[in-house]
């Protein structure tokens, strides 16, 4: 089959198409670019149209498929015109990270050298506090106690310690007084 006489009954079946695409999506213009993405589809691969076998049924199948194709697609999709799942989905920038790391690194750099090289040690390269022993010849509990009072100091170098108390409503420091609580002697212990 040459290349005209294929456009030429392609082009004799747009009408058929065209309403069997309104009869599916009961819409003229989503019709139309039913057919245009079947036309298309089809001239695309007219290679593979065997010759003896209806057109007309070829053509339909194809429209069919491009059809539930989108069907399928559309209901994976959201309808957003307001613009709330977008703005939802949006990522605060990370221009900042970067000053960030800055901070922390002047702030690392004021701590005593015994808590940096602690913390170093514990919280940077994954030592255990035993292994962080053994290296600096020290007992366990000033290890820890060295990491503690690192991480203390350097969350109030870095003003994190204003951060926790806003959302907290305590100072966040470990000798803040906490409220006492009260205990109904009707109710049983737990």
């Amino acid at each position: 089959m040459s290349q005209t006489s294929f456009k030429d009954d392609l082009v004799a079946q747009i009408p058929g198409l065209r309403a069997f695409a309104v009869s599916l999506c009961g819409s003229v213009s989503m019709a139309d670019d039913l057919v245009q993405d079947a036309l298309l589809r089809a001239w695309s691969n007219s290679d593979k149209f065997q010759r003896g076998t209806s057109l007309r049924a070829w053509l339909f199948t194809i429209l069919r498929n491009v059809y539930y194709s989108q069907y399928r697609k559309r209901a994976r999709e959201v309808q957003d015109s307001d613009g709330i799942y977008a703005r939802s989905l949006a990522v605060a920038g990370d221009q900042e990270s970067h000053l960030d790391l800055a901070d922390f690194r002047i702030a690392l750099a004021k701590l005593p050298a015994e808590q940096r090289e602690v913390l170093t040690m514990v919280g940077a390269s994954g030592l255990s506090y035993e292994e962080a022993a053994v290296i600096c010849g020290v007992e366990i509990g000033t290890i820890k106690s060295r990491v503690s009072r690192a991480r203390t100091k350097l969350s109030e170098l870095m003003g994190l310690d204003d951060r926790r108390a806003g959302a907290s409503g305590r100072s966040g420091s470990p000798a803040a007084p906490r409220p006492a609580a009260t205990v109904d002697p009707r109710e049983p212990v737990k």
